[in-house]
Parts: C-alpha cells; structure tokens; sequence
C-alpha cells in the first residue's frame, strides 16, 4: 500500500486508479497546463503545441496517435503517471469511503465533516513523481485510514458519530430558514 511521508497508509495500492481525469484537461480533451503554464516547460508546451494541444493520455485511450512525445515507448502510449505536469484533486465534496456529504456552516468555526486525503504527495527529488492526487474523506474515515488497515474502497457506511454531526448541522441549518415575524419576536415585551 502507498505511504505518506510520515510512513502511515494512504488506503490505497495505486493512486492512479482513482483519478477520472486530470485537473488541466478541458472538455475537448485539450491540455489547458500547456496554454496556460507552458513557460516552465517550454519543450512540453511546444510538443503540445504541435499537436494542437491534444491531451496525450486522452489520445491514447481515444485509439489516436500522440505524436513523439514518448520516444521511450514503441506504441506511444501513455498514462496518467506519464505525464509530467498531472494533477487530480477531487471535486465532489462528499467522502469517497463512506459516502457522507458536506454540510457546511457558514460564519461558524465548527471543523469540517470533509478533509482533502492526498493518495500521492509531491517529491521535489523527483519530478517525475511529483504528482498531486487528492480525494475527501470524512474525519472518521481519515483516521481510519491513516492510523489502520483500512483502505478506500472498502464497502463502508458512515460513522454514526458522522451522522450526528451532519444532522446536528443540518438541524441548525433548517432553524436558521425558518421565519419569525417581528411581531412575534417582540410579542413579550
């Protein structure tokens, strides 16, 4: 299983498998990091460049060739892990283990129900792995995945602890929506 730099279990054996589409792809399946980045890699971005910013993950899983860009493999093909300026950070904001969605409280210092779980960190000694993929996970199944066995895809429901918590807020939540006249509010006095 994958480790964090601290040496405690990320929950997973291999982070790529978890990613959907990298963070720089745009609908068209262009590559967006190229256009918009591509001064710190000149050499990428003109490779993109000439390939009309084509992707070349997404041309590869699309059966297109993705140019010379990996002279190292006779098919060309390419990966997520390829790629030298990937990065997925995940956007659904409710935890990938256990389902629990967010219930956020504005204007309160509450903690948060979800945290960001980086199933790979970046490694400055080397650029090649230096790729960011992060997930939410609850509170309850962070510490469990970190300070246990357990690992991402387990078939797990949400702690009842969780429950309480994010009913608790949504309780406050309804109490703030609902009306009071000022009539009412001020009949007492």
């Amino acid at each position: 299983m994958e480790k964090a730099p601290g040496g405690t279990p990320v929950g997973v054996d291999d982070p790529y498998a978890h990613v959907d589409r990298c963070d720089f792809i745009t609908d068209e399946g262009k590559c967006r990091w190229a256009v918009e980045y591509g001064q710190h890699d000149p050499a990428f971005a003109d490779a993109r460049s000439a390939e009309d910013f084509q992707c070349p993950v997404v041309a590869s899983v699309n059966g297109h060739d993705p140019g010379q860009l990996r002279p190292d493999e006779p098919d060309g093909h390419w990966d997520w892990a390829d790629c030298p300026h990937f990065r997925c950070r995940e956007r659904d904001r409710a935890c990938t283990r256990c389902g629990l969605k967010e219930r956020r409280m504005a204007h309160s210092e509450d903690q948060p129900l979800l945290e960001e779980h980086h199933l790979s960190y970046r490694d400055d000694s080397d650029e090649e792995k230096s790729h960011e993929i992060t997930i939410y996970l609850c509170r309850w199944c962070h510490a469990k995945v970190h300070q246990s066995w357990a690992r991402i895809d387990d078939d797990a429901s949400p702690d009842p602890d969780a429950i309480a918590q994010r009913e608790g807020r949504r309780s406050r939540e309804q109490s703030e929506l609902g009306f009071e006249s000022a009539a009412e509010r001020y009949e007492d006095k």
